[in-house]
């Protein structure tokens, strides 16, 4: 049995996908004229309809897609741009902050801005733009591939991610149609993360 994932491990993958996801959730920001009331509905709809898209294909395989690390890591890379969307939102400008958020919302781990940060500091490796692409030249889908590539190296702790209903979930481990019931449980899954995210920086009760 492997050991559990450390809290530096996560942060470590966590940092990089912030910094990989920080240009397009520019990219990809709401109508400025919506409502301040209905922001935050905008990521956990508008973009969920987009990016569910993305977060379901792998179903196209049917439950061959849960025996490789796929599934979770692509369907959290789309998670992660909600929830550092809703963040935006909500004016976090810390990074601290946005890699805590994510660790509650997709990992249900209680890492705080503070504990996060001796650990950012700490962390080993960097981030190369050779390797992962320019800012300003990444396009959406090669993104949030590079996304779901990082977050395969914790995929053992994304079973926490927020999931759709039970329902779909077990028409997605069919063959072809799976990418079906696979869309609507990602879709669900993207807006309960939303939804979760905006609770905690509002300061609400987090909605089991």
């Amino acid at each position: 049995m492997a050991p559990p994932i450390s809290d530096a491990v996560v942060v470590d993958v966590l940092r990089r996908v912030d910094r990989l996801c920080a240009p397009l959730v520019r990219r990809l920001g709401r109508p400025p004229a919506l409502p301040q009331a209905e922001r935050d509905e905008w990521w956990a709809d508008q973009a969920a309809r987009v990016a569910a898209g993305v977060s379901a294909a792998p179903r196209l395989a049917g439950r061959l897609a849960d025996l490789l690390p796929l599934q979770n890591a692509v369907g959290a890379a789309v998670q992660s741009l909600v929830v550092l969307g809703v963040a935006a939102e909500h004016g976090v400008q810390s990074q601290d902050e946005r890699i805590s958020l994510l660790t509650r919302v997709l990992l249900d781990r209680d890492l705080t801005p503070g504990q996060v940060e001796p650990l950012r500091r700490r962390a080993k490796g960097t981030y190369l733009d050779e390797a992962l692409g320019a800012g300003g030249e990444r396009r959406p889908l090669r993104t949030l591939w590079r996304v779901a590539r990082l977050l395969g190296r914790i995929d053992d702790a994304l079973d926490a991610r927020p999931k759709g209903t039970w329902g779909h979930r077990l028409l997605s481990n069919l063959p072809v149609v799976g990418v079906a019931g696979g869309y609507a449980a990602e879709r669900q899954g993207l807006r309960k993360a939303a939804a979760e995210a905006a609770e905690i920086l509002d300061g609400r009760p987090v909605s089991s």
